[in-house]
């Protein structure tokens, strides 16, 4: 019995397991949810304006990107690649998907409640929430025993110290949004009796959850649901407990935001006019600490029913792009994502095979079977079978390479690419844009030289 080949670390020095999860997601079809950076094409051009962005946000600024590109040309990777970064940096993250049904742009409210729902940090998952809260009443305790102000074994004089300092911290809200300090101070006061369910209770209330029982708001003195209104003093309120318990600053992604274009009228005029009012909030200085980023496609930044719809936000994000795009800013208020030709298709496929290597039983055998001139042609075909459309090629094309390509040189000893694979596509693995675009190709079914 032969002895594997030992697993190499990769160029990037990655983990097996790492790349095992990023592998896992290809494979599926999805983008994955960390090391994105393994195999980027294309983005160094922003690297330095975002981290820029990155630092501006951690001194307590704010900042803001529209990303715009088709469908399928990297926007939701594009998101996650800066969370990535934005994680390193310390930064809490929250991607939230705009939709029609479950998350209207128009209702800022859904919009926190989903926010805090993906809210994550580096060290915790979705929903981050309670575990930033508690951090934060641990440091406000911290900061009250430290300045001698309080023996620590005096809990009722703790916890007064506490609230006034917690009070002194969201004076700022507190002016617009008094349930927010009131709630946390109830949440304190629940875990402290122990009332595991009042404290439950509490923090969805928080996290902008409907159906908390009565009984939990009036022990708090807060009353009704988050409305729109309150939903910006509720995220002033997040920023703030972010910035005291070690998290410099929220990055939050609002992706496809395109899907206004498809709701109706008085609803698109709503949502624009929302998404308005949080840039003007924004400009005002009223959230240190938020870096926001929204995507869609050049339809909804350029026509008619899309932005052009409302002046003042079309003025806001109007950018030049009448140029080479190799000469756009990355500073500008939008990025236009450079998409993908057979060429950057083809580096995807050699990073993505790096990766690969890190877990796979026989590397060697990978990289000399799965050779550049081998990924090149996979991406010819795959483009093909999309009517040559190489710009929405490139969650097809890496499925394909990892699951029908990569997995059986690794798994069959004399499984050759070239002589015992033939592309095919079948319509149910594709997405929506996908396959109108493999309709106009007809028949798929090619043979790779």
């Amino acid at each position: 019995m032969s002895t594997p080949t030992p697993r190499p670390t990769g160029t990037a020095g990655i983990s097996a397991a790492r790349a095992r999860d990023v592998v896992d997601a290809l494979r599926r079809g999805t983008v994955p949810q960390q090391g994105l950076g393994l195999f980027a094409v294309g983005l160094d051009r922003f690297t330095d304006a975002l981290d820029d962005d990155l630092s501006t946000v951690a001194r307590g600024g704010s900042a803001f990107h529209a990303l715009r590109g088709e469908y399928g040309s990297g926007k939701t990777f594009f998101a996650r690649w800066l969370a990535e970064r934005a994680k390193k940096r310390g930064l809490a993250v929250s991607e939230v998907q705009i939709s029609e049904t479950e998350t209207p742009l128009h209702r800022l409210e859904t919009v926190y409640r989903r926010l805090t729902e993906r809210l994550t940090t580096s060290t915790h998952p979705p929903s981050a929430l309670r575990a930033l809260i508690d951090s934060w009443f641990y440091a406000l305790e911290e900061e009250v025993i430290g300045a001698g102000e309080v023996d620590e074994n005096d809990e009722a004089g703790l916890a007064r110290a506490v609230d006034t300092l917690l009070e002194l911290r969201l004076t700022d809200v507190a002016r617009t949004t008094p349930a927010f300090s009131a709630a946390l101070r109830g949440y304190r006061e629940a875990v402290a009796a122990g009332d595991g369910a009042r404290a439950e209770a509490l923090i969805a209330w928080l996290g902008g959850q409907k159906s908390v029982a009565a009984s939990a708001k009036r022990s708090a003195g807060v009353r009704g649901d988050l409305d729109h209104f309150a939903a910006l003093g509720f995220l002033q309120g997040l920023l703030t407990v972010l910035r005291d318990c070690g998290h410099p600053g929220l990055l939050l992604v609002l992706d496809e935001v395109e899907t206004l274009q498809r709701v109706r009228g008085d609803v698109r005029e709503k949502s624009l006019n929302a998404l308005r009012q949080l840039l003007d909030e924004i400009d005002a200085g009223r959230f240190p600490g938020l870096f926001l980023v929204i995507t869609g496609t050049p339809a909804f930044y350029d026509g008619q029913q899309g932005v052009q719809r409302l002046a003042p936000l079309a003025q806001r994000l109007a950018t030049d792009f009448t140029t080479d795009p190799r000469f756009d800013s990355p500073r500008a208020v939008q990025l236009r994502l450079p998409g993908f030709d057979l060429a950057s298709l083809g580096e995807l496929g050699r990073k993505v095979r790096t990766v690969y290597e890190a877990t796979a039983r026989r590397p060697e055998r990978v990289a000399a079977r799965a050779d550049d001139a081998y990924l090149d042609d996979l991406a010819r075909a795959v483009t093909g079978s999309l009517g040559g459309k190489a710009g929405i090629a490139p969650r097809l094309y890496l499925r394909k390479l990892v699951a029908d390509v990569l997995d059986r040189i690794d798994t069959f000893d004399d499984f050759d690419p070239r002589v015992h694979y033939t592309l095919t596509v079948n319509t149910a693995e594709l997405d929506e844009v996908e396959r109108n675009a493999a309709a106009s190709a007809g028949d798929v079914e090619l043979e790779l030289p």
